[in-house]
């Protein structure tokens, strides 16, 4: 029976790649395609650099919980955070930022292939879900560019950007 810590590790490798490779087999087209109506209204494009800066905070959030920190701090807002970073990766090209988001998951790969089983169930506070264990939040990762790349997918396939649906982060009980 696999661990908890081999699992994570398992989908953090296999859907960074999977990421990565999907990004890479987008023509200029493709990355133009609108994915969001709502927000900033996100390209396909826009959805690496996210990646990149998403993987980034949690670098930092994430090593600081398991040093004893809370993690994110309570005034963190995440869309302007989103805004703010996507905006400062516009003028970096596809391949550099596929290389920085590869340079990220393997931080973050790094960080979960040292935890103890313990550090799993330590409380930190993430920006989306609140005070959660940090399993959670590294689960969080890989299934983040797993719903953003099928949205990108159906954009499309349809030509259109996908609706809007107003996520709230699941409750922890």
């Amino acid at each position: 029976m696999l661990t908890r810590q081999e699992i994570i590790l398992r989908r953090l490798r296999e859907e960074g790649q999977k990421i990565a490779d999907f990004f890479q087999s987008l023509n200029d087209a493709q990355l133009d395609q609108q994915v969001y109506t709502t927000g900033p209204q996100w390209r396909a494009r826009n959805l690496i650099a996210h990646f990149v800066s998403a993987e980034r905070m949690f670098n930092l959030y994430g090593r600081q919980i398991l040093a004893g920190g809370p993690g994110a701090p309570e005034d963190f807002v995440i869309d302007e955070f989103n805004a703010i970073q996507v905006e400062g990766l516009k003028d970096v090209g596809l391949s550099e930022l596929v290389r920085q988001f590869e340079e990220e998951r393997a931080r973050t790969v790094e960080v979960v292939s040292h935890m103890a089983d313990s550090d799993f169930d330590r409380i930190g506070r993430h920006p989306w879900f609140g005070k959660v264990p940090l399993e959670q939040m590294l689960k969080l990762i890989y299934r983040h560019t797993m719903i953003h790349e099928r949205d990108i997918r159906k954009a499309l396939e349809t030509s259109q950007p996908v609706p809007h649906v107003d996520a709230q982060p699941p409750t922890t009980n």
